[in-house]
């Protein structure tokens, strides 16, 4: 093969690499709303007191987000919700959809304020 013919081959291999690298814009934002939620669901955690604790765990299954936020969701704020929202998000930005992956981190950050 000559030096001209791989010139065009591995331009594309370098333009595909860039395309992917390119394509999940939203998967930076949707990480700093997911600490942002999980300082949020913690800090609310803490704030209602001790209550008894719930089968899981008794169990000795390890706390998750979306656990704390389904037993802690009080002061009229629900986590899961926003919970809800960064798994659209993250859904979205992995098919593509810029678009609809903003509008489920606004949704997540309206949230949280």
């Amino acid at each position: 093969m000559t030096s001209t013919a791989k010139f065009p081959i591995a331009l594309l291999i370098l333009l595909c690499a860039a395309s992917s690298a390119l394509a999940g814009t939203c998967a930076d934002e949707i990480a700093r709303t997911q600490v942002q939620l999980d300082r949020a669901i913690e800090k609310d955690a803490g704030s209602h007191g001790w209550k008894p604790e719930s089968l899981n765990a008794l169990r000795s299954h390890q706390p998750t987000p979306r656990s704390l936020a389904e037993a802690e969701s009080g002061d009229g704020v629900d986590f899961t919700v926003a919970l809800d929202s960064l798994d659209r998000a993250r859904a979205a930005d992995h098919i593509g959809d810029m678009r609809a992956c903003r509008r489920e981190l606004a949704h997540a950050r309206a949230i949280l304020r």
